[in-house]
Parts: structure tokens; sequence; C-alpha cells
């Protein structure tokens, strides 16, 4: 990456970019470089639920989550971070707990360093307040943000079934605090 990144917090009514931004990092991610093998149609609907404006819309507007947005020099997006209270489907989580929701690049950013600062923006927005627990699930498969995160201080806690359309994906739990 030869040009620097800003990174800032998503503001509403950037809910279009963000949805857009979150469509073309789940295209590039899950369909071309991991090559998931969803439908088009389990694909679709789960962009359209997932990655849609009203989506994007919900999250912004929200006060109990925040999102950050990876910027080159130009102003074009590079990549997101998601962050709030915890919704994974673990019978040990506290209504207090935080969650790392969701942290993607564009392909032409990964290995920049950009993950990285982004994901210490969220974390400090999630313990803003002082220590807490944070979850985040992360792909059975994806033994790369495994490493991350695990190297962050995040411990593997358990296994739970994401659902892309028809299809299950195995997702693991991790766990900090």
């Amino acid at each position: 990456m030869s040009r620097p990144a800003a990174i800032r917090r998503a503001r509403p009514a950037e809910a279009p970019l963000l949805s857009r931004l979150a469509r073309d990092t789940f295209r590039e991610t899950w369909l071309e470089d991991h090559a998931m093998g969803y439908s088009a149609e389990d694909a679709a609907a789960f962009m359209a639920e997932a990655c849609g404006l009203p989506a994007s819309e919900r999250a912004l507007a929200d006060p109990a989550q925040a999102v950050w947005i990876a910027e080159d020099s130009g102003g074009a997006p590079l990549g997101f971070a998601h962050a709030g209270p915890c919704s994974l489907p673990y019978p040990d989580v506290r209504l207090d707990d935080g969650e790392l929701k969701r942290l993607y690049l564009l392909r032409a950013a990964r290995g920049s360093g950009i993950g990285g600062a982004l994901f210490d923006e969220a974390m400090a927005w999630l313990e803003r307040d002082g220590p807490r627990r944070v979850w985040l699930g992360v792909w059975s498969g994806n033994l790369g943000a495994q490493r991350f995160y695990e190297r962050a201080g995040f411990a593997k806690v358990g296994e739970h079934e994401f659902p892309v359309g028809a299809t299950i994906d195995r997702e693991f739990g991790y766990r900090r605090g």
C-alpha cells in the first residue's frame, strides 16, 4: 500500500458507503479469495441481509454500536470495523460484553497494517470505560485471522453455526477478558 490510510468513525449518512464496502469485502473475501462455494441465491440473500442498506443504517444509527472506515489518502474506502454489544450464541455471554462484529479489508489493503489499526480503534472503543470481555466469531478455516486474534489475547472458547442462506459455516467463538 503506497498511500497512507486514515481511519475515522462512520456517520449515519454514510450508510450507502458502508453497505457497498460490506458487499465488496464480502465478495472479495468469501466468494473470491476463500471460494466458499455458496450458491448465487445464498450469497445474494446473505449480502442483502447483512450488507444491505437497512443493516448499515441500523448499525450507524444505534449509539450502542460503532463503525470505522479506513480510507486511502484520496478518500477511497479500504475497509471497516464494526463493534457493539455481543450477540454471539454462547450461554456465558453477559449483557455488558462487547463484540468485534466485523473487520474486513478490500484485497488491495491487506497486509498493510490497516486491519490492525482498525482493530485497535474498535478495541479502544469497546474498552473505553475500562476492560471488559470482548467476543468475536471467526470462520473455522480462516487461520490467519485466528492467529491475529490469538496474538491480541483472544482465546477460542467454542464453536457455533453461521448460516449463509442454506449453507452452514462452522465458526469459532473467541473471547478476551
